[in-house]
């Protein structure tokens, strides 16, 4: 029985969607069908996350790849041959799922057009020079942090295949710091009560998307050289990315804001610091993609607020405010299509109109759809008050990971470095790391900063290494898996941890 009706549904789904397609092809967006599609597409899609249009992806990746994964989450069985079947449980009936493919194939385009660049790369080393550490040839490098503690005025990485964090001295020589359970992937630098300096490292749990909650917050003393002055701040944590000290309540006890990215199941959370010094968990927003966040008081009422970064399914930048009784009220500030892959943001004032403006990148390309996407890349997003803010510029880089925006070449004004573990490596590996110095406002020279041969960059940090009172980079190896492109070989250094580009202005 199970197997007849399923080859019954088989032969439906073939003619049905033939049928509606070929209908739909000549009159398209003024087609019933297709308006129906797309009606259909925002009832059922819209209700988790923004809509995105077809033309975001190709016509292969929305019907082999996204809209199977989607079909679950509709209560739909997919079966191995990409046909489908809508039991009584299933939140649409399997007319209208097909209604539903036949928009999104009938208006994608067959492939994605590359992106114009709005303004030309220029390769040269700009104002900074490589320094390297010595590789050792019997590891592969799989860098998760580089963080430099501006504090203690060490550099310090840790590394997905042994669970460790390394400190590197001002001649990148190596330290065994601390071994943990997992990889750090965030480090907060801090001075106690006595004056001792402190670090709380966040550590990932696992790379694998899955609920798997074993992510930790510890805390080392950050004298000595082995860190075993240490205490567990939480456990059981959902995929951690990162963590800020905040103390919500203005109790005096300084607790920690962290962001658990998770997979299906995450969230932001507030460990609150309780009388006996130790940490009770409690949620501010239950749903994954929590991936950075930034405390300030953004109202200006004397309490602090968060603004957090979410970039699984309804991605965007949310304002938490507080409410001044253990709680926030949220806002959306922005909000983005479901397949851009948000990766980071950083508040910055970019027109020095006293308001902190959005620089945010997206990029990751790990998920369905692993195809190269004109709309990756860096965007200035600029304040215009009252929580409102206008897209002001866009530069299109495949892949892009992560931004960083400080005043590199000490003129004045802002510049901006990027990243993008998901480059095009096939035909512009340059683009892996970029130099935006900004020579009008909001006009960007890019510098294509020759490194791509050093290493493939998934984190970076930027900061005085050498104390000369300019700004560093220090951009980590993650050198091995996450291949999207086919037959695409490695042609980065598969040893060296991370290189530091030393800044020369003086």
């Amino acid at each position: 029985m199970t197997s007849l009706s399923h080859y019954y549904t088989s032969f439906l789904a073939i003619s049905a969607l033939a049928l509606l397609i070929g209908s739909c092809q000549s009159g398209q967006e003024n087609d019933p069908l297709i308006a129906e599609g797309k009606r259909l597409a925002e009832q059922h899609c819209g209700s988790c996350h923004l809509v995105p249009a077809p033309e975001l992806l190709d016509k292969e990746s929305w019907t082999k790849h996204v809209l199977p994964a989607m079909a679950s989450n509709l209560g739909l069985e997919v079966y191995p041959d990409g046909l489908y079947y809508a039991g009584p449980k299933a939140a649409i009936s399997f007319d209208n799922w097909q209604k539903l493919i036949a928009y999104y194939q009938t208006l994608a385009p067959e492939t994605l057009k590359p992106a114009n660049k709005p303004e030309p790369i220029v390769d040269n080393w700009a104002m900074f020079s490589l320094e390297k550490p010595q590789p050792d040839t019997t590891k592969t490098a799989m860098t998760t942090l580089v963080v430099m503690d501006t504090i203690g005025h060490q550099l310090y990485t840790s590394d997905a295949l042994r669970s460790d964090v390394t400190r590197w001295n001002e001649h990148l020589k190596p330290t065994l710091f601390r071994q943990f359970n997992s990889a750090a992937v965030d480090a907060q630098f801090f001075r106690d009560n006595t004056g001792k300096e402190r670090s709380l490292f966040t550590t990932l749990g696992t790379m694998q998307a899955a609920d798997i909650a074993r992510g930790e917050l510890v805390s080392l003393s950050m004298s000595g050289t082995s860190g075993m002055d240490s205490s567990t701040v939480a456990k059981q944590l959902p995929r951690p990315l990162k963590s800020l000290p905040v103390d919500v309540n203005k109790d005096g006890l300084a607790d920690w804001v962290v962001c658990g990215f998770g997979h299906t199941t995450g969230g932001l959370y507030w460990m609150k610091q309780q009388p006996n010094h130790q940490f009770a968990k409690q949620p501010i927003k239950e749903v994954p993609g929590a991936s950075q966040a930034v405390a300030g008081d953004f109202n200006s009422d004397g309490w602090p607020d968060l603004m957090v970064l979410f970039a699984h399914a309804d991605e965007g930048i949310w304002l938490f405010l507080n409410d001044k009784k253990g709680g926030f009220t949220e806002r959306n500030l922005l909000r983005f299509p479901s397949v851009y892959g948000s990766t980071s943001f950083q508040l910055v004032d970019f027109n020095n109109d006293g308001r902190l403006d959005i620089l945010y990148t997206c990029g990751d390309n790990s998920d369905y759809s692993k195809v190269l996407k004109p709309y990756h890349g860096l965007y200035i997003y600029l304040n215009q008050g009252n929580f409102a803010y206008k897209q002001a510029y866009f530069y299109p880089i495949n892949g892009c990971t992560k931004a960083i925006a400080t005043d590199f070449d000490k003129d004045g004004d802002l510049d901006i470095v990027t990243i993008a573990f998901f480059a095009d490596f096939k035909s512009n590996s340059a683009e892996e790391f970029l130099f935006f110095e900004q020579q009008k406002p909001l006009q960007f020279h890019p510098h294509a900063v020759p490194v791509s041969a050093y290493g493939r960059w998934i984190c970076m940090d930027v900061n005085d290494i050498d104390h000369d009172g300019d700004s560093d980079i220090v951009l980590g190896n993650f050198a091995k898996t996450f291949i999207i492109q086919e037959g695409l070989k490695p042609t980065w250094d598969m040893h060296l941890p991370f290189v530091v580009l030393k800044n020369k202005t003086r």
